[in-house]
């Protein structure tokens, strides 16, 4: 147990997906959280070695990579993150084995959270339809042409997909990644 957090989590694991370009706060702070609360995070990408952050308007710091995309599977983790930016989910979503690697988790019915521009992956998959969703705004057409009911709030669940706007909204989003994992797992969204 961390000296400000919990073992709540303690046993869970958590993938967090991210490639050059993410935005900053939207992987460490929900990182951080999670393993305050107890859960072993990975940090997944394309590459081994590091990734770049995005800090607001320029180059943030870089985040060590714990594993690459080709060597996890989702029934290796418990919930699934996917930070914003705009970089870097735009440059995920044209992966097929990130899209696959979300795909899993959206039909397992495990945690799915996704802030700012991450749910850009999960139009990828083809597995939005009929969710209720929120995103940074730019992407509300993008999710109604995909089928998903975009509302605009500050964190937003539909049966363990959680979604949320911007980095403002990261400390309400990170509880709802808390509550639903510890809730356990969800029907299958196919």
């Amino acid at each position: 147990m961390s000296l400000f957090g919990s073992d709540k989590l303690k046993g869970k694991k958590i993938a967090i997906v991210a490639t050059d370009g993410f935005e900053q706060v939207e992987l460490t702070k929900p990182k951080k959280y999670l393993e305050d609360e107890g859960a072993e995070v990975d940090v997944i990408s394309l590459k081994s070695g590091y990734i770049k952050g995005w800090d607001m308007t320029d180059w943030g710091d870089k985040v060590d990579v714990d594993k690459t995309i080709d060597e996890v599977s989702a029934a290796d983790y418990d919930a699934l993150v996917l930070p914003g930016g705009q970089i870097n989910p735009d440059k995920l979503r044209v992966e097929q084995s990130v899209v696959n690697f979300a795909s899993e988790f959206m039909r397992s019915g495990k945690v799915v959270a996704a802030i700012c521009h991450g749910p850009w992956t999960l139009i990828e998959t083809g597995l939005v339809h009929g969710k209720t969703m929120t995103s940074w705004p730019s992407l509300k057409t993008d999710l109604k042409n995909a089928g998903a009911h975009w509302v605009d709030e500050e964190v937003v669940v539909d049966k363990g997909l959680i979604t949320s706007r911007k980095p403002d909204d990261i400390p309400a989003f990170n509880k709802k990644i808390v509550e639903e994992i510890l809730e356990g797992q969800h029907a299958p969204r196919s």
